[in-house]
Protein backbone atom coordinates (compact mmCIF):
# COMPACT_ATOMS: atom_id res chain seq x y z
CA UNK A 1 0.00 0.00 0.00
CA UNK A 2 1.37 3.49 -0.84
CA UNK A 3 2.70 5.38 2.17
CA UNK A 4 0.34 8.28 1.51
CA UNK A 5 -2.74 6.06 1.52
CA UNK A 6 -1.61 4.37 4.76
CA UNK A 7 -1.07 7.77 6.34
CA UNK A 8 -4.60 8.83 5.38
CA UNK A 9 -6.04 5.68 6.94
CA UNK A 10 -4.00 6.30 10.09
CA UNK A 11 -5.49 9.78 10.36
CA UNK A 12 -9.02 8.38 9.96
CA UNK A 13 -8.37 5.69 12.56
CA UNK A 14 -6.99 8.25 15.01
CA UNK A 15 -10.21 10.23 14.64
CA UNK A 16 -12.71 7.37 14.55
CA UNK A 17 -11.11 5.28 17.33
CA UNK A 18 -10.79 8.12 19.81
CA UNK A 19 -13.84 6.86 21.68
CA UNK A 20 -12.28 3.48 22.52
CA UNK A 21 -10.36 4.57 25.65
CA UNK A 22 -13.36 6.58 26.89
CA UNK A 23 -15.56 3.54 26.42
CA UNK A 24 -13.18 1.19 28.24
CA UNK A 25 -12.74 3.66 31.09
CA UNK A 26 -16.48 4.21 31.46
CA UNK A 27 -17.18 0.46 31.53
CA UNK A 28 -14.48 -0.06 34.16
CA UNK A 29 -16.56 2.10 36.52
CA UNK A 30 -19.05 -0.78 36.68
CA UNK A 31 -17.22 -3.93 35.55
CA UNK A 32 -14.15 -4.91 37.56
CA UNK A 33 -11.48 -6.65 35.50
CA UNK A 34 -12.71 -8.84 32.62
CA UNK A 35 -10.70 -6.70 30.17
CA UNK A 36 -10.34 -9.68 27.82
CA UNK A 37 -14.10 -10.22 27.64
CA UNK A 38 -14.80 -6.51 27.16
CA UNK A 39 -12.29 -6.23 24.31
CA UNK A 40 -13.77 -9.27 22.56
CA UNK A 41 -17.26 -7.81 22.87
CA UNK A 42 -15.95 -4.62 21.28
CA UNK A 43 -14.37 -6.66 18.49
CA UNK A 44 -17.74 -8.30 17.82
CA UNK A 45 -19.45 -4.92 17.89
CA UNK A 46 -16.93 -3.28 15.54
CA UNK A 47 -16.68 -6.25 13.15
CA UNK A 48 -20.46 -6.80 13.07
CA UNK A 49 -20.23 -10.30 14.52
CA UNK A 50 -22.26 -12.10 17.19
CA UNK A 51 -20.54 -13.35 20.34
CA UNK A 52 -21.08 -16.46 22.48
CA UNK A 53 -20.01 -16.13 26.12
CA UNK A 54 -19.38 -19.32 28.07
CA UNK A 55 -18.70 -19.30 31.79
CA UNK A 56 -20.07 -20.29 35.16
CA UNK A 57 -22.72 -18.06 36.79
CA UNK A 58 -21.67 -14.89 38.56
CA UNK A 59 -18.84 -13.76 36.27
CA UNK A 60 -20.55 -10.47 35.25
CA UNK A 61 -21.47 -11.63 31.74
CA UNK A 62 -24.93 -10.07 31.84
CA UNK A 63 -23.66 -6.96 33.65
CA UNK A 64 -20.92 -6.44 31.06
CA UNK A 65 -23.30 -6.73 28.11
CA UNK A 66 -25.80 -4.32 29.66
CA UNK A 67 -23.02 -1.88 30.56
CA UNK A 68 -21.65 -1.97 27.00
CA UNK A 69 -25.09 -1.23 25.61
CA UNK A 70 -25.56 1.72 28.00
CA UNK A 71 -22.09 3.07 27.24
CA UNK A 72 -22.79 3.26 23.48
CA UNK A 73 -26.35 4.53 23.89
CA UNK A 74 -28.14 1.67 22.14
CA UNK A 75 -31.42 -0.10 22.77
CA UNK A 76 -30.99 -3.29 24.78
CA UNK A 77 -33.14 -6.34 25.45
CA UNK A 78 -32.40 -9.32 27.68
CA UNK A 79 -34.23 -12.55 26.99
CA UNK A 80 -34.06 -15.44 29.42
CA UNK A 81 -34.11 -18.60 27.33
CA UNK A 82 -36.17 -21.36 28.95
CA UNK A 83 -37.49 -24.76 27.75
CA UNK A 84 -41.01 -23.35 27.33
CA UNK A 85 -39.95 -20.29 25.30
CA UNK A 86 -41.73 -20.03 21.95
CA UNK A 87 -40.51 -18.41 18.71
CA UNK A 88 -43.32 -15.84 19.04
CA UNK A 89 -41.94 -14.81 22.45
CA UNK A 90 -38.74 -13.83 20.67
CA UNK A 91 -39.87 -12.56 17.27
CA UNK A 92 -43.41 -11.34 17.86
CA UNK A 93 -46.75 -12.52 16.53
CA UNK A 94 -49.83 -11.64 14.51
CA UNK A 95 -52.84 -10.41 16.49
CA UNK A 96 -56.35 -10.67 15.06
CA UNK A 97 -58.57 -7.61 15.44
CA UNK A 98 -62.22 -8.70 15.56
CA UNK A 99 -63.53 -5.22 14.84
CA UNK A 100 -61.60 -4.74 11.62
CA UNK A 101 -61.29 -8.41 10.69
CA UNK A 102 -57.57 -7.99 10.02
CA UNK A 103 -54.25 -8.97 11.57
CA UNK A 104 -51.73 -6.60 13.08
CA UNK A 105 -48.10 -7.31 13.93
CA UNK A 106 -46.88 -7.19 17.51
CA UNK A 107 -43.10 -7.08 17.30
CA UNK A 108 -41.05 -9.06 19.82
CA UNK A 109 -37.93 -8.14 21.82
CA UNK A 110 -35.61 -9.16 18.96
CA UNK A 111 -36.30 -5.75 17.40
CA UNK A 112 -33.52 -3.94 19.22
CA UNK A 113 -29.81 -3.14 18.79
CA UNK A 114 -28.14 -5.36 21.37
CA UNK A 115 -29.88 -8.53 22.49
CA UNK A 116 -28.65 -10.69 25.34
CA UNK A 117 -29.75 -14.29 24.86
CA UNK A 118 -29.23 -15.52 28.40
CA UNK A 119 -28.60 -19.27 28.72
CA UNK A 120 -29.29 -19.70 25.03
CA UNK A 121 -28.92 -23.49 25.17
CA UNK A 122 -31.97 -23.88 27.41
CA UNK A 123 -34.47 -23.42 24.57
CA UNK A 124 -35.49 -26.06 22.00
CA UNK A 125 -34.77 -26.22 18.27
CA UNK A 126 -37.75 -24.10 17.14
CA UNK A 127 -36.52 -21.09 19.10
CA UNK A 128 -32.93 -21.66 17.95
CA UNK A 129 -34.00 -21.73 14.30
CA UNK A 130 -36.04 -18.55 14.75
CA UNK A 131 -32.99 -16.80 16.15
CA UNK A 132 -30.83 -18.16 13.33
CA UNK A 133 -32.62 -16.13 10.63
CA UNK A 134 -32.12 -12.96 12.65
CA UNK A 135 -28.41 -13.65 13.16
CA UNK A 136 -27.60 -14.57 9.58
CA UNK A 137 -30.09 -12.70 7.42
CA UNK A 138 -30.55 -9.69 9.71
CA UNK A 139 -34.29 -9.93 9.23
CA UNK A 140 -37.37 -11.34 10.97
CA UNK A 141 -40.32 -13.04 9.31
CA UNK A 142 -43.69 -12.91 11.08
CA UNK A 143 -46.45 -14.61 9.12
CA UNK A 144 -45.96 -13.54 5.52
CA UNK A 145 -44.20 -10.27 6.35
CA UNK A 146 -40.42 -9.86 6.58
CA UNK A 147 -38.94 -7.00 8.58
CA UNK A 148 -35.29 -5.87 8.30
CA UNK A 149 -33.40 -5.36 11.54
CA UNK A 150 -31.34 -2.27 12.37
CA UNK A 151 -27.86 -1.86 10.89
CA UNK A 152 -26.53 -2.10 14.44
CA UNK A 153 -27.82 -5.51 15.54
CA UNK A 154 -25.79 -7.78 17.78
CA UNK A 155 -26.63 -11.05 19.51
CA UNK A 156 -24.60 -11.69 22.64
CA UNK A 157 -25.45 -15.11 24.03
CA UNK A 158 -24.43 -16.84 27.25
CA UNK A 159 -24.30 -20.48 28.21
CA UNK A 160 -23.27 -22.37 31.33
CA UNK A 161 -20.60 -25.03 30.67
CA UNK A 162 -21.10 -27.00 33.90
CA UNK A 163 -24.85 -27.57 33.92
CA UNK A 164 -26.10 -29.74 31.05
CA UNK A 165 -29.37 -31.11 32.49
CA UNK A 166 -32.35 -29.64 30.68
CA UNK A 167 -30.27 -28.02 27.95
CA UNK A 168 -30.36 -28.27 24.17
CA UNK A 169 -26.86 -28.22 22.66
CA UNK A 170 -26.60 -25.57 19.97
CA UNK A 171 -26.49 -27.08 16.46
CA UNK A 172 -23.22 -26.62 14.58
CA UNK A 173 -24.98 -24.43 11.99
CA UNK A 174 -25.94 -21.93 14.67
CA UNK A 175 -22.66 -22.04 16.56
CA UNK A 176 -20.91 -21.25 13.27
CA UNK A 177 -22.88 -17.98 13.07
CA UNK A 178 -21.12 -16.64 16.14
CA UNK A 179 -17.99 -14.75 15.20
CA UNK A 180 -16.38 -15.33 18.58
CA UNK A 181 -16.74 -17.74 21.47
CA UNK A 182 -15.28 -16.37 24.68
CA UNK A 183 -14.42 -18.54 27.67
CA UNK A 184 -15.06 -16.23 30.63
CA UNK A 185 -12.79 -16.98 33.59
CA UNK A 186 -12.80 -16.18 37.31
CA UNK A 187 -11.44 -12.82 38.48
CA UNK A 188 -8.12 -12.58 40.28
CA UNK A 189 -8.00 -12.27 44.05
CA UNK A 190 -7.35 -8.54 43.81
CA UNK A 191 -10.28 -8.09 41.41
CA UNK A 192 -12.53 -10.19 43.64
CA UNK A 193 -11.72 -7.94 46.59
CA UNK A 194 -12.67 -4.85 44.54
CA UNK A 195 -15.88 -6.54 43.36
CA UNK A 196 -16.86 -7.30 46.95
CA UNK A 197 -16.17 -3.76 48.11
CA UNK A 198 -18.26 -2.27 45.29
CA UNK A 199 -21.17 -4.69 45.31
CA UNK A 200 -21.55 -5.79 48.95
CA UNK A 201 -24.07 -3.02 49.56
CA UNK A 202 -27.85 -3.16 49.73
CA UNK A 203 -28.19 -0.16 47.42
CA UNK A 204 -25.49 -1.06 44.88
CA UNK A 205 -26.79 0.08 41.50
CA UNK A 206 -23.82 1.01 39.28
CA UNK A 207 -24.52 2.86 36.06
CA UNK A 208 -22.62 4.44 33.17
CA UNK A 209 -23.05 7.38 30.85
CA UNK A 210 -23.17 7.03 27.07
CA UNK A 211 -19.70 7.99 25.83
CA UNK A 212 -20.17 6.72 22.26
CA UNK A 213 -23.06 6.44 19.83
CA UNK A 214 -24.36 3.88 17.35
CA UNK A 215 -23.36 6.27 14.56
CA UNK A 216 -19.74 6.21 15.76
CA UNK A 217 -19.78 2.41 15.78
CA UNK A 218 -21.11 2.29 12.22
CA UNK A 219 -18.46 4.80 11.07
CA UNK A 220 -15.78 2.71 12.76
CA UNK A 221 -16.96 -0.36 10.82
CA UNK A 222 -16.39 1.54 7.59
CA UNK A 223 -12.85 2.46 8.64
CA UNK A 224 -12.10 -1.14 9.61
CA UNK A 225 -12.83 -2.20 6.04
CA UNK A 226 -9.96 0.04 4.88
CA UNK A 227 -7.30 -1.35 7.22
CA UNK A 228 -4.32 -2.76 5.36
CA UNK A 229 -3.71 -6.49 5.52
CA UNK A 230 -0.78 -7.97 3.63
CA UNK A 231 -1.28 -10.83 1.17
CA UNK A 232 1.10 -13.02 3.20
CA UNK A 233 -1.04 -12.45 6.25
CA UNK A 234 -4.18 -13.36 4.31
CA UNK A 235 -2.48 -16.60 3.30
CA UNK A 236 -1.51 -17.19 6.93
CA UNK A 237 -5.18 -16.95 7.93
CA UNK A 238 -6.13 -19.46 5.25
CA UNK A 239 -3.33 -21.79 6.32
CA UNK A 240 -4.57 -21.77 9.92
CA UNK A 241 -8.03 -22.81 8.78
CA UNK A 242 -6.72 -25.42 6.33
CA UNK A 243 -4.58 -26.94 9.09
CA UNK A 244 -7.75 -27.61 11.08
CA UNK A 245 -9.23 -29.51 8.13
CA UNK A 246 -6.15 -31.48 7.08
CA UNK A 247 -3.74 -31.62 10.03
CA UNK A 248 -1.45 -34.21 8.43
CA UNK A 249 -0.66 -31.91 5.48
CA UNK A 250 0.53 -29.26 7.93
CA UNK A 251 2.77 -31.44 10.10
CA UNK A 252 0.08 -32.13 12.70
CA UNK A 253 -0.54 -35.82 12.09
CA UNK A 254 -1.04 -36.50 15.81
CA UNK A 255 -4.12 -34.24 15.71
CA UNK A 256 -5.93 -36.20 12.99
CA UNK A 257 -7.59 -38.72 15.40
CA UNK A 258 -8.75 -35.82 17.60
CA UNK A 259 -10.53 -33.79 14.91
CA UNK A 260 -13.72 -34.91 13.21
CA UNK A 261 -14.34 -31.70 11.28
CA UNK A 262 -12.25 -28.58 10.80
CA UNK A 263 -13.28 -24.95 10.69
CA UNK A 264 -15.67 -23.66 8.03
CA UNK A 265 -14.95 -20.83 5.56
CA UNK A 266 -16.63 -18.48 8.02
CA UNK A 267 -13.54 -18.99 10.19
CA UNK A 268 -11.23 -17.37 7.64
CA UNK A 269 -13.70 -14.54 7.01
CA UNK A 270 -14.13 -13.85 10.71
CA UNK A 271 -10.41 -14.20 11.44
CA UNK A 272 -9.79 -11.43 8.93
CA UNK A 273 -12.51 -9.18 10.33
CA UNK A 274 -11.69 -9.81 13.98
CA UNK A 275 -7.98 -9.18 13.38
CA UNK A 276 -8.85 -5.86 11.71
CA UNK A 277 -11.01 -4.88 14.68
CA UNK A 278 -8.22 -5.91 17.08
CA UNK A 279 -5.82 -3.62 15.20
CA UNK A 280 -8.39 -0.81 15.25
CA UNK A 281 -8.66 -1.02 19.04
CA UNK A 282 -4.91 -0.39 19.10
CA UNK A 283 -5.26 2.56 16.70
CA UNK A 284 -3.26 0.89 13.92
CA UNK A 285 -3.90 1.21 10.20
CA UNK A 286 -2.56 -2.24 9.41
CA UNK A 287 -2.98 -5.81 10.66
CA UNK A 288 -0.07 -7.78 12.13
CA UNK A 289 0.35 -11.53 12.74
CA UNK A 290 -0.11 -10.79 16.45
CA UNK A 291 -3.61 -9.47 15.72
CA UNK A 292 -4.53 -12.72 13.97
CA UNK A 293 -3.03 -14.89 16.69
CA UNK A 294 -4.75 -12.86 19.43
CA UNK A 295 -8.22 -13.66 18.09
CA UNK A 296 -7.57 -17.09 16.53
CA UNK A 297 -8.73 -19.19 19.47
CA UNK A 298 -11.92 -17.20 19.97
CA UNK A 299 -12.75 -17.41 16.26
CA UNK A 300 -11.85 -21.07 15.66
CA UNK A 301 -12.48 -23.11 18.81
CA UNK A 302 -16.26 -23.40 18.47
CA UNK A 303 -15.98 -24.29 14.79
CA UNK A 304 -13.92 -27.44 15.41
CA UNK A 305 -15.79 -30.70 15.97
CA UNK A 306 -13.62 -32.93 18.13
CA UNK A 307 -13.83 -36.74 18.29
CA UNK A 308 -14.77 -38.97 21.21
CA UNK A 309 -11.08 -39.80 21.48
CA UNK A 310 -10.28 -36.15 22.13
CA UNK A 311 -13.02 -35.98 24.76
CA UNK A 312 -11.67 -39.13 26.41
CA UNK A 313 -8.21 -37.60 26.53
CA UNK A 314 -9.72 -34.34 27.84
CA UNK A 315 -8.38 -32.37 24.88
CA UNK A 316 -10.44 -29.26 24.24
CA UNK A 317 -10.90 -27.54 20.90
CA UNK A 318 -8.96 -24.54 22.24
CA UNK A 319 -5.99 -26.85 22.87
CA UNK A 320 -6.07 -27.95 19.23
CA UNK A 321 -6.11 -24.33 18.06
CA UNK A 322 -3.03 -23.70 20.20
CA UNK A 323 -1.27 -26.62 18.47
CA UNK A 324 -2.19 -25.20 15.07
CA UNK A 325 -0.85 -21.77 16.04
CA UNK A 326 2.37 -23.38 17.19
CA UNK A 327 2.84 -25.33 13.95
CA UNK A 328 1.76 -23.07 11.07
CA UNK A 329 4.58 -20.77 9.96
CA UNK A 330 4.08 -17.12 10.84
CA UNK A 331 4.83 -14.67 7.98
Amino acid sequence: MPERDLSEIEDRIAAESAFVEDLLEEMSRVVVGQRYMIERLLIGLLADGHVLLEGVPGLAKTLTVRTLSDAIGTDFQRIQFTPDLLPADLLGTQIYDQETGSFSINKGPIFTNVILADEINRSPAKVQSALLESMQERQVTIGETTFPLDDLFLVLATQNPIEQEGTYPLPEAQVDRFMLKINVTYPTGEEELEIMRRMAQTDASPSVEAVASPRQILRARTVINDLYIDERLEQYIVNLVLASRDPEAHGLGEMAPLLEYGASPRASINLNLAARAHAFLRHRAYVTPEDVRAVATDVMQHRLVITYEAEAEQVAAADLVDRILGSVEVP
